[in-house]
């Protein structure tokens, strides 16, 4: 088993190799739909992000004004106290999803594609914070990948880099390539020697 952290900025073609990943057979679950999850009616973070922003944030037919959560969390300066509820249950959802994974297969290769995979550690031991579920995000990590187009201060943290400067043929190659290697190291590591 191998749990790896998939990131790179804003259109680096993150969500590309996931889909490569996937088709090659490894398991991939996206941290935003996670994150979107959670914020339906119903969930925990959904009642807290009401709590904390107010009934405003509510659109009339009952779901998230995401309009307005925005607003107030990026215009309002909030976005610490958004994070500070989202984060640590996405880390979590993350967590029960590679569990149930490696249930299902010891030998999996399970991809958790994220953009903040470094800014979350980043931010959380800015605050002071050394051993909580949001400092330790990259050791949670077996390995982490990085999709460049450029990114050279993800790229330097990385176990391995796919540049997205050239066409998507390209990539797939180089996905390709690194696809054996996630496996024999997948199949070298049991599930006693996990990260956390």
């Amino acid at each position: 088993m191998i749990r790896i952290g998939l990131t790179g900025g804003l259109g680096s073609g993150k969500s590309t190799v996931a889909a490569m990943l996937r088709a090659l057979g490894a398991e991939v679950v996206e941290a935003d739909e996670l994150g979107r999850e959670l914020m339906e009616p119903g969930q925990s973070v959904f009642a807290e992000i009401v709590r904390v922003f107010g009934p405003e944030v509510v659109h009339p037919k009952g779901r998230l004004n995401r309009v307005r959560l925005a607003e107030m969390a990026f215009q309002g300066m909030r976005l610490k106290e958004l994070n500070a509820i989202v984060h640590p249950a996405v880390i979590a959802a993350e967590q029960t999803w590679t569990e149930q994974v490696f249930r299902r297969n010891p030998a999996a290769v399970a991809v958790i594609e994220s953009a903040l995979i470094f800014e979350v550690e980043r931010d959380a031991r800015a605050r002071g914070e050394q051993e909580s579920v949001l400092a330790d995000w990259r050791r949670r990590m077996d390995r982490v990948i990085v999709v460049t187009a450029p990114d050279a201060v993800k790229a330097a943290r990385a176990d391995y880099v796919l540049d997205n400067a050239g066409d998507q043929a390209a990539l797939r190659a180089q996905v390709e390539a690194l696809w054996p290697r996630l496996q024999a190291e997948s199949n070298k590591s049991p599930a006693e020697e996990s990260l956390e």
